[in-house]
């Protein structure tokens, strides 16, 4: 994990800090998503090594991974989470990404 990816998600765990709907990232937790930010108890963004990882919807996921801005997530099952994209990198972007997932799961 890069430092650069730990800082860009740490700025976004202090922004959705303003959110009262939004648990950051518990690490007390052993569990998957232990680092994940969450609204109304339901993940919408975690740090995976270098890639940010969204739940979007499913159509949005695929223009990401056809814009090879980012590529599926499989949780190490070897297939693909229905929803889920991981966005390495292209930390610029994550804000956006991250308040698109927000938006997306508060429903």
């Amino acid at each position: 994990m890069s430092a650069e990816s730990e800082r860009v998600f740490a700025r976004l765990v202090t922004a959705f800090a303003k959110d009262r709907d939004v648990t950051p990232p518990d690490p007390s937790r052993h569990s998957f998503g232990a680092n994940a930010l969450r609204v109304d108890g339901k993940i919408f963004a975690f740090l995976k090594g270098d890639a940010l990882v969204l739940k979007l919807p499913s159509d949005r996921v695929a223009a990401l991974i056809e814009a090879k801005h980012g590529k599926p997530f499989d949780a190490n099952k070897g297939k693909p989470m229905k929803g889920w994209v991981m966005v390495a990198g292209q930390h610029a972007r994550w804000p956006r990404l991250a308040r698109e997932a927000l938006a997306f799961v508060r429903g």
